[in-house]
Parts: C-alpha cells; sequence; structure tokens
C-alpha cells in the first residue's frame, strides 16, 4: 500500500466520522491518537488534515487542535480557484445567471488594473453566482478584449477562466484584496438579503503566465453564507 493510498483511506474514514458522529466545531482527535488508532505516521494524518481543509470540513486553530467545520458557511482557503471549483470542492453545485455581457472602452479604474489606456475595448461580464441554487456572491469581472475579440459576441459565457485558457491566457496567479462593505438596494433584492446587509467584497487582479493582466473582478460575497481562512505563521526573530 502506498503512502497516497493510506492518505486517502485516512481522510475517507475522517469524513465519514465527522458525517456519522460529529457536529460542527467538535474536535477532531489529536494527530498522535490518529498515528496510534489508524497506524499511521504523523505525514500521513497531516495530509489528511490539509486535504479535509481544503474542502472544507474542518478547520485548524493554532495550539487548540483541528475542529469540524460548519457546513451552513463556505470556508474559502487562500488557493487560487475559481467559484466554481470553490463551490464543488464543497460538494455543492455551482450555479448562476447572466446579468451583462457586453463590450465597452475600460474607464481609468479598470485600465488601470488591466494595465490598458483608458477607453481601451474590454469585455464587462456581471454574474450572480449560487450554490446550490442559493444566491452567494455577485461578480464583476472585465477582460481585454484583444485577447477573446468574440466573447461578448456568443452572448452566455460558462466557465471565464476556460475561455481565457482557450485563447492562451489561462489564469495563473492573482493579487488579491479582501474589504469589509455593505450591498445596496439592488445587490440586495439580487442576493436575496435586506438592504445594508453585510457583505465580503473581493477586488482581483488575475495574471497569466505571461504576466499579462487577462482579468479584473469585484465579487460581492453574502457575509452569513462565505468566509476567507487563512494559515498564518509568526516569524522568529533573528
Amino acid at each position: 500500500m502506498t503512502q497516497e493510498t493510506k492518505y486517502e483511506t485516512l481522510r475517507r474514514a475522517l469524513a465519514e466520522l465527522i458525517e456519522a458522529r460529529m457536529a460542527p466545531h467538535d474536535s477532531l482527535p489529536s494527530e498522535r491518537e490518529l498515528m496510534q488508532q489508524y497506524g499511521v505516521s504523523r505525514m500521513t494524518v497531516r495530509q489528511a488534515i490539509d486535504g479535509l481543509v481544503r474542502d472544507g470540513r474542518v478547520y485548524r486553530v493554532q495550539g487548540a487542535g483541528t475542529f469540524v467545520a460548519d457546513s451552513g458557511k463556505i470556508t474559502k482557503s487562500l488557493t487560487f480557484s475559481s467559484f466554481s471549483e470553490d463551490i464543488r470542492a464543497r460538494r455543492m453545485k455551482p450555479g448562476g445567471r447572466l446579468l451583462l455581457l457586453e463590450s465597452e472602452p475600460a474607464e481609468i479604474d479598470v485600465a488601470r488594473d488591466l494595465f490598458l489606456e483608458p477607453g481601451t475595448p474590454v469585455v464587462h461580464i456581471t454574474r450572480l453566482r449560487t450554490a446550490d441554487g442559493e444566491p452567494m456572491c455577485l461578480e464583476n469581472a472585465w477582460v481585454p478584449e484583444h485577447l477573446v475579440p468574440d466573447l461578448a459576441a456568443r452572448g452566455h459565457v460558462e466557465s471565464l477562466y476556460d475561455v481565457l485558457e482557450a485563447a492562451g491566457a489561462a489564469p495563473e496567479h492573482a493579487d488579491q484584496t479582501i474589504s469589509a462593505t455593505v450591498v445596496n438596494r439592488g445587490q440586495a433584492e439580487l442576493l436575496g438579503v435586506p438592504n445594508s446587509f453585510p457583505a465580503l467584497r473581493v477586488s482581483r487582479v488575475t495574471h497569466d503566465a505571461r504576466g499579462r493582466a487577462v482579468e479584473r473582478a469585484i465579487s460581492l460575497y453574502r457575509a452569513d453564507r462565505y468566509d476567507y481562512r487563512l494559515s498564518i505563521a509568526r516569524s522568529r526573530k533573528k
């Protein structure tokens, strides 16, 4: 049996344990207890738990242990992935509604982030994103029109990242800023929440492997259904 198989077996066993017997915020057994119970190495235990963290099934608290995540809230770890990939990883069905798909001149802030001259044609895409049919995120994205000249004319877009990859501009890395805000009346109606409801505003500029800015996106996430989790470490003094 390979190390990878042991990791997958333990990950599945822990997921079944969580599903059958544990409630949100219950503590998982310690690494030592899991090593003894399943006869595996510490590395295998950590790989299995890392996988559950990425799936949004558990979360870590430094110095306290690992705990079962609340399945009612979607947690986004800070890895580079699309909305649909995030939702599928949490065993939910991504969906959405296209609200806008058109070519327009780049306004100053869009042009700045995409390293374009103001007025350069960009494709503006507005979508209401859902998880298991429930409104989750209102997303505005802009891409340079010269990368995908026919995009606005298509009338639809399933996966923007797939479109960019097919155009030779696959997203590779992104610079992202997260801030707290509240939604206005129009945004609230789309997201199914009251006016001035708390939200997370995520601003992202995405680059391809050549360093080109290929997407600027501003997304509003319902704060009651979505959060971001970071693993951080304190640097040692030299």
